[in-house]
């Protein structure tokens, strides 16, 4: 690909990062309750939505991250904010850890110990303490990390359980939302604790860490991809029976780079050039089977059946995993792929009008009515997307 047309993508993203984080500056922040609101976007705010731990968590590590990369005082100030809310209100000062959900005074509504969202206060803490250098914000990392190898780590086959009760006893409901299975081991929660284990061993280089994470790698390729159509499957039983025939093209494309991250982070050669091949073979098979003709990506594929909805964090976790394959491989379907998906996202997501990301756009085109802000619609994927393809973009122009 041309130079000149690397130069123009970076731009468009550079533009539309601070265009994203602005929406969240001036539609976020509950100043009557404290925190975020629950759910709101740029015409309408409910003030007594319930405030999520993943939410909240992804603010965190959303502004924690643009703070460290252009050390903008303002997202400082939003970093700071979730962190003081999160300590204040998410943490079970009594049994560890950090409750689910709150209503929107900040009261626990859902105690339990969803292993997900502690994965995400070890994410965003750890990147708190890469942007701030704060020590406390390090050492609540580590004694999540230590909570979650004490009371879910699964010695007989490996892996973590899901869920907990909020004094850590085992729990019957399991599942992550409504849309998830009940099932004791999910892809989804192990991507997203090898993407914090991953963060936290950038700045913690702990012995027990490193061995975590390299057995969670392993555990992700050798249980969790599908080693003859390289996607992930997604649910499971504790001996790793899968439970679910889902294909999840956003998480597939997440985890191809995701995946590879954490072995260069690792440092493991063997492991690196093992999750090199997986990445390829993950983003090769997103680009063939779950791609359209206008460069987005389909949301599911489940039992013959295709969603085509085009949901904001499969796009915007397309962006670098594709990026990342062309980096690994050079060949330049991929980054074409990259670029298409992005004016995609430009073009259809983002709301030029009122700002920020839809929450989809149907194969028509036609914007959700969903809030822009939720329990789970954070600017994590979206601005996580936007700093992640500059530097890349610099690395491959370089």
């Amino acid at each position: 690909m041309k130079k000149n047309l690397l130069e123009e993508f970076a731009d468009s993203v550079i533009e539309e990062k601070d265009n994203l984080l602005q929406f969240w500056l001036e539609n976020s922040i509950d100043k009557e309750n404290g925190g975020f609101y629950g759910e709101a976007d740029s015409e309408l705010v409910n003030k007594k939505a319930d405030k999520s731990l993943i939410l909240n968590s992804r603010i965190l590590w959303s502004f924690a991250n643009a703070y460290r990369e252009d050390k903008d005082p303002e997202y400082l100030e939003m970093a700071e904010r979730a962190y003081d809310y999160l300590i204040k209100n998410f943490e079970d000062q009594k049994f560890g850890g950090f409750y689910w959900l709150l209503n929107y005074k900040g009261e626990v509504k859902q105690a339990k110990k969803q292993i997900y969202g502690q994965a995400f206060c070890i994410y965003a803490f750890s990147e708190y303490y890469r942007a701030a250098e704060k020590e406390e914000a390090l050492k609540k990392a580590v004694d999540i990390f230590a909570q979650i190898e004490n009371k879910s780590y699964d010695p007989e086959y490996g892996g973590y359980f899901e869920a907990f009760s909020r004094d850590w006893s085992p729990t019957a409901d399991m599942s992550l939302s409504k849309k998830d299975l009940n099932t004791a081991k999910s892809m989804n929660t192990h991507l997203h604790i090898l993407e914090a284990y991953t963060n936290l061993y950038r700045v913690w280089p702990d012995p027990e860490l490193k061995q975590k994470l390299e057995e969670l790698i392993k555990v992700t390729i050798n249980k969790i991809v599908d080693q003859k159509e390289y996607h992930f499957k997604l649910f499971f039983d504790q001996d790793w029976s899968s439970k679910s025939d889902i294909i999840s093209y956003g998480h597939d494309i997440e985890g191809s780079w995701l995946i590879y991250e954490a072995a260069e982070v690792l440092g493991e050669q063997v492991l690196l050039e093992i999750t090199e091949d997986i990445a390829l073979k993950m983003a090769a098979a997103v680009l063939k089977n779950g791609t359209a003709a206008d460069g987005s990506i389909y949301y599911e594929f489940e039992a013959g059946k295709l969603d085509s909805d085009r949901h904001w964090w499969p796009q915007a976790e397309a962006v670098v995993g594709f990026i990342n394959a062309y980096q690994l491989s050079g060949e330049e379907k991929f980054i074409k792929a990259a670029v298409k998906n992005w004016n995609y996202i430009i073009e259809r997501l983002v709301d030029k009008e009122n700002g920020g990301w839809f929450w989809l756009v149907d194969e028509q085109g036609k914007p959700s009515t969903k809030p822009k802000i939720n329990a789970w619609k954070s600017p994590y994927h979206s601005s996580r997307a936007c700093f992640e393809s500059i530097n890349r973009i610099k690395q491959i122009l370089s």
